[in-house]
């Protein structure tokens, strides 16, 4: 399995590093690989960009890095939470969006653009979404917490129940606001990565590093706690506090990811189980694994979508709905078969 697993993360490693060049040279005007690599070296003090003219060279680092930099945050924290919640619920089909996080961001987009603070300033829409989204997870938890413990079913009903009202309040909210306010939010919620800008970058890179690291380092705890409750109690594990910290650093990976992207689904779902068939269970390497997954997935699904029709671009949260719907699909019958 350890060879397996390197073999697995050196191809991963070798598809992204391809990817990050086809992110950076296809699009609406075309960069020749050469003149991409050549900013590379250039940026890494390699040697100058001799081939690269002005334009490609804006085009690159203002446009097309940033871009390509929010989709690797993005897919390696919703990955990385996806894999860790799965872990916690013990179910192959958990997602982040079912502890309420997807709602609650968007709840917080619409208040920031019906008060017209997302016209204003370009931090108040994520930072806005984000703050909705800890607030959505802060409540579901607090719903589920009784008499010191956390069940998971508890929970799960309790993401439901909060995805639900949040999604009514979106809905009121909605009905009162502009044509143009109602498609700009629109755009935030079928989940995009077109004028990303380096301000996206630093606003996801800080909380969803610092998630994605902690629960690489809690992948053992986690693997006690997959096998039970009971058993995880019989070892001194505190199931509650890991639990509660668990839940956070997911919900604050998701939650960043969502902000600086808008609602993208799937993968979350699919990247952690496609690994969990090719390398095992064991999160000591499915955590770090997932980050790499998921960076190269919505990476993938961005850059597709950006060729796939001529003078167009297909959003990259369309694109990851129809990859990981008929996936879903197939694991909702494998799953029928095992009962």
């Amino acid at each position: 399995m350890k060879f397996r697993f390197a073999g697995v993360m050196a191809g991963m490693m070798l598809l992204l590093a391809f990817m990050i060049l086809l992110s950076l040279s296809w699009g609406q005007m075309p960069i020749p690989f050469s003149h991409v690599l050549d900013a590379l070296g250039e940026l890494a003090g390699v040697a100058p960009a001799h081939g690269l003219t002005p334009n490609e060279a804006a085009v690159i680092w203002h446009i097309r890095l940033p871009r390509t930099l929010v989709a690797l945050l993005t897919g390696a924290g919703l990955a990385a939470a996806g894999a860790a919640l799965q872990g916690l619920f013990a179910n192959p089909l958990a997602d982040p969006a079912i502890i309420g996080v997807s709602s609650g961001a968007s709840v917080g987009a619409i208040v920031a653009i019906a008060s017209g603070l997302s016209a204003a300033t370009l931090f108040a829409l994520p930072v806005c979404a984000l703050l909705g989204a800890l607030l959505a997870v802060s409540f579901t938890i607090a719903l589920a917490f009784r008499r010191g413990r956390i069940p998971v079913m508890t929970l799960l009903l309790a993401g439901v129940v909060v995805g639900m009202f949040l999604a009514a309040v979106s809905a009121l909210m909605l009905t009162a606001v502009s044509d143009n306010k109602l498609q700009e939010y629109l755009f935030w919620t079928i989940g995009g990565l077109d004028y990303r800008r380096w301000e996206h970058v630093w606003l996801g890179f800080f909380p969803i590093a610092i998630s994605v690291i902690v629960m690489c380092l809690l992948a053992r705890q986690l693997n006690i706690l997959s096998l039970g409750e009971i058993e995880a109690k019989a070892v001194g594990l505190p199931v509650i506090r890991f639990r509660l910290l668990l839940l956070s650093l997911a919900a604050l990976a998701t939650a960043a990811g969502v902000c600086i992207s808008g609602n993208i689904g799937f993968v979350g779902l699919v990247v952690p189980h496609m690994l969990r068939m090719l390398i095992g269970p064991d999160h000591r390497r499915l955590l770090p694994a997932s980050v790499f997954a998921g960076g190269l997935f919505l990476l993938f699904c961005d850059v597709l979508g950006r060729v796939l029709l001529a003078g167009a671009e297909i959003r990259v949260g369309i694109m990851t709905a129809f990859i990981g719907t008929p996936y879903f699909l197939y694991l909702l019958r494998k799953q029928q078969r095992m009962e």
